[in-house]
């Protein structure tokens, strides 16, 4: 029985050690491949809306013709100045077309004067001015993404004045129209810049001859050229 019981002892310590030769014989499993890097997909921009409305200050220079009728011997004569004021309107954006409406009031200094005495009589000066103009506009564009061409038109009214030598200045708010053309820029989601070409023809002032020494009318007409900067209020 002892025999027997040490022949199995013995068996099972040469299976062991065997097993363990054999295991220390075979080839470790390879490493598991590298795994390829993560590719970062950045998230799209977002697009930009043009709808909502805005408040803005805009700034510029006009410049254009003031004519007297019947003329005494300077007819017409040029009238420019700078300017500067408030704009409030709003949009809304359909796919890439852009429909609005504007508004805006701006302080002037435009003035313009021209020798105008008769032959024979004490001479004299001519003189248009206007203090103030003002616009409510539509406006129609098409916008790429973050810019957009504009254009424009409607009403303009402003102050015109007109007076000859010592006589007190005859004074009146004119209505007439005005149309143009513009650029506007995104600059961030809120903020936006704009360009913009007005063509302004306020029609006529009757001027009595106690201001104008028997002229009927004064017109003016200017082109306004100005920048200008909008915050938007989206929806």
């Amino acid at each position: 029985m002892k025999r027997m019981l040490m022949a199995g002892a013995l068996a099972l310590a040469a299976g062991s050690i065997g097993g363990q030769a054999l295991a220390a014989d075979l080839t470790p499993p390879p490493p598991p491949p590298p795994r390829a890097p993560a590719t970062y997909v950045p998230a799209p921009a977002p697009v930009f809306s043009w709808t909502g409305i805005y408040l803005g200050i805009n700034g510029g220079y006009g410049f254009g013709t003031t004519d007297w009728t019947p003329p005494p011997p300077a007819s017409s004569f040029n009238a420019n100045g700078f300017l500067v004021g408030g704009t409030v309107g709003g949009n809304y954006q359909m796919g890439s077309f852009v429909l609005g409406l504007e508004g805006d009031w701006d302080w002037s200094n435009l003035n313009g004067s021209a020798s105008c005495g008769k032959p024979g009589a004490p001479p004299a000066t001519c003189e248009t001015k206007s203090d103030w103009l003002g616009t409510a506009r539509g406006r129609a564009g098409w916008a790429w993404d973050r810019i957009l061409f504009y254009g424009t038109g409607g009403a303009a009214f402003g102050d015109l004045q007109a007076g000859k030598g010592a006589l007190p200045f005859a004074s009146a708010t004119e209505i007439g129209w005005t149309a143009g053309a513009g650029i506007e820029a995104a600059i961030t989601p809120n903020w936006t810049a704009k360009v913009e070409y007005l063509y302004v023809d306020l029609g006529n002032l009757s001027c009595p001859a106690a201001s104008c020494g028997g002229v009927d009318t004064v017109s003016l007409k200017e082109n306004v050229v100005r920048a200008g900067v909008n915050y938007k209020f989206g929806w």
